[in-house]
């Protein structure tokens, strides 16, 4: 059975940080494209950032330079840090592979809430 477990949400002021751990399972973790995704109310779900098999990264515009994706292929684990985080990072974080994502199969995800 596939599952991606997302885990590090919180509550957090303006400026500071948090780290995303997502742990899997049920699939062969290391050949994977993988990614985080976020989903604030009463907005559609965006791409935040992904990292390869190879371990390329790729972000979108609004997060550049402050978050950092990472994975952990001996653990089956793939980390998102967030710095300097801003109110509009508040949102519903995913983890996912592209195959699970195109067949719009989700996790629970984890809470980011920043306050002002």
């Amino acid at each position: 059975q596939v599952q991606l477990v997302e885990s590090g949400g919180g509550l957090v002021q303006a400026g500071g940080s948090l780290r995303l751990s997502c742990t899997c399972s049920g699939f062969i973790f290391s050949i994977h494209f993988l990614s985080w995704y976020r989903q604030a109310p009463g907005k559609q779900r965006d791409l935040v950032a992904s990292i390869t098999s190879g371990g390329s990264t790729n972000y979108a515009d609004s997060v550049k330079g402050r978050f950092t994706i990472s994975r952990d292929n001996a653990k089956n684990t793939v980390d998102l840090q967030m710095n300097s985080l801003k109110p509009e990072d508040t949102a519903v974080y995913y983890c996912n592979t592209k195959t699970r994502a195109s067949l719009g199969l989700w996790g629970r995800g984890t809470q980011v809430t920043v306050s002002s």
